[in-house]
């Protein structure tokens, strides 16, 4: 029996799962790790904590496992957060800055009132947002003294966190990422697959630090033998979204996922073409085997289990995210409260870093679990946001939208989530589909895997919830929350 290693290298946790051919998770291991708030509206990572975490639950999965029967690694990554690092030591000259950090939002309204968006938009599919990566890199060579002038003399390297650890991984010998991390830092075509020169210069990153860009699939390089006590080949990587897009099985044109973690990502698959999105969503590569790209549409929600997680640390409201299933279901609806979660500005398909989160409709009767039910109904909200975006843009949806992620687990919000969008909610069996979606990439370059038609065949589903709601409750509900955006919104 040959298995594949996934790690998941996400916001808040670093998890190893390895899988074997019949794509089961046979063995699991996760650590959490320390988030930093310098200043309101920053957030950073250690990136050699993340390297400690990801060594340590690798090798905790490998234990007792022969490197004969690990046919490869894959690598899913948080997208958008920037390392970047010394070639020559491999230390990190910064902290990573994460992709809620929102210090660049002044920057990228400047340059939007340049009007240098319709260009970055159209070569690149994406807005100009301090969610990429682009404008945080140039943020961390102009305060980091001497990096700019080091980063020119190409002595240093700018990654993601994929094209880190595999910097790391295979001891200094590969600097690569993959289409779909190199799509989300704002310096990629994704039309002519290439990084474009006049994007590094109107963002002020130079090429020489830039990663080599290769297929999902395929091998990047070996690992140092020192690490595992054998080479193993690291043979797929994707960015987290896109990954659980793959390990959703979502490879026909007009497949949608969403993932509900630390935030919420819903991606559509649109086949070979890149659409134009006329409702500020994101086109943006979905995978890309044998040198031929599939493109998906995104729609990017900040907050989604961060708005449990400020629930539990921040007001004390619940010891456990897992509460909120019983909270919600003890009263029958949310009391009038209405919560924007808008803790790190609103994504799609509003675009506002400035919006700050909000809790609206507060009266002497709304309880815990009141805010417990409004915080997990915002979710759904916010999907419904994104839903009806991508069918303005793309004309349909898919009969089903596909859900993974922590949050999937709770029953009661894949009912509400299927009452406010109108369409059946699936999940699979396996929730864990960032892992695999990395360890099909993976699987699929080293022959454990034959083909899309031998992943399609792996996937099942666990549970389906079909819409029961009645239109006017939905239709009320909805224009409750669309009053609380709009006294939300900076500009509103």
């Amino acid at each position: 029996m040959r298995h594949v290693l996934a790690i998941d290298q996400g916001t808040t946790s670093t998890r190893a799962i390895l899988f074997d051919e019949d794509a089961r998770s046979v063995r699991v291991a996760q650590r959490e790790f320390a988030q930093h708030y310098p200043q309101a509206g920053w957030v950073e990572h250690d990136a050699e904590d993340i390297w400690r975490d990801c060594l340590a639950v690798a090798r905790e999965v490998l234990d007792g496992v022969p490197p004969s029967q690990v046919a490869a690694i894959g690598i899913a990554n948080q997208r958008e957060t920037v390392v970047i690092w010394d070639r020559a030591s491999g230390a990190p000259i910064h902290r990573a800055i994460v992709w809620q950090d929102r210090r660049t939002a002044e920057t990228c309204a400047a340059l939007k009132a340049d009007g240098a968006e319709a260009m970055v938009t159209e070569r690149t599919g994406l807005l100009l947002d301090p969610y990429f990566s682009a404008t945080k890199a140039a943020w961390m060579l102009d305060h980091v003294p001497g990096a700019r002038e080091r980063a020119e003399r190409g002595e240093l390297a700018f990654g993601t966190i994929d094209s880190f650890l595999l910097w790391r991984l295979t001891g200094g010998k590969v600097h690569a990422t993959d289409v779909t991390n190199a799509g989300r830092t704002l310096l990629y075509d994704i039309r002519r697959q290439c990084w474009d020169e006049d994007l590094c210069r109107l963002l002020r990153v130079p090429s020489a630090i830039l990663p080599q860009v290769r297929d999902n699939s395929g091998l990047f390089g070996t690992t140092d033998p020192a690490l595992f006590g054998a080479s193993l080949p690291i043979a797929g990587m994707a960015g987290d979204q896109q990954a659980a897009l793959f390990g959703q099985a979502c490879f026909a044109s007009g497949m949608a996922k969403s993932t509900y973690g630390t935030g919420c990502f819903m991606l559509m698959n649109t086949g070979g073409e890149a659409p134009r999105s006329a409702n500020r969503l994101l086109t943006t590569p979905a995978y890309r085997l044998d040198g031929q790209m599939t493109y998906a549409l995104e729609g990017s929600i900040f907050v989604a289990g961060a708005a449990v997680k400020w629930l539990r640390d921040g007001l004390g409201v619940i010891a456990h995210a897992s509460e909120t299933h019983g909270l919600a279901t003890q009263v029958d609806d949310s009391h009038g409260v209405v919560m924007v979660p808008a803790f790190a500005g609103l994504g799609a398909p509003y675009w506002d870093p400035d919006a700050k989160g909000a809790i609206f409709g507060l009266t002497l009767g709304a309880t815990a679990a009141h805010l417990a039910r409004a915080a997990l109904e915002s979710v759904a909200f916010q999907t419904m946001d994104l839903v009806e975006a991508m069918v303005r843009d793309s004309g349909a949806l898919a009969a089903a939208l596909r859900i993974d992620g922590g949050m999937a687990a709770n029953d009661w919000l894949c009912q509400f989530l299927a009452d406010m969008l109108g369409v059946a909610v699936e999940k699979p069996t396996n929730l864990e589909t960032t892992a695999l979606g990395a360890a099909f990439h993976a699987g699929l370059a080293t022959g454990v895997w034959s083909g899309l038609d031998d992943l399609s065949r792996t996937w099942e589903s666990a549970a389906r919830f079909t819409p029961a709601m009645p239109s006017e409750r939905r239709a009320g509900l909805a224009a409750l929350w669309r009053d609380a955006v709009r006294r939300t919104l900076s500009q509103g």
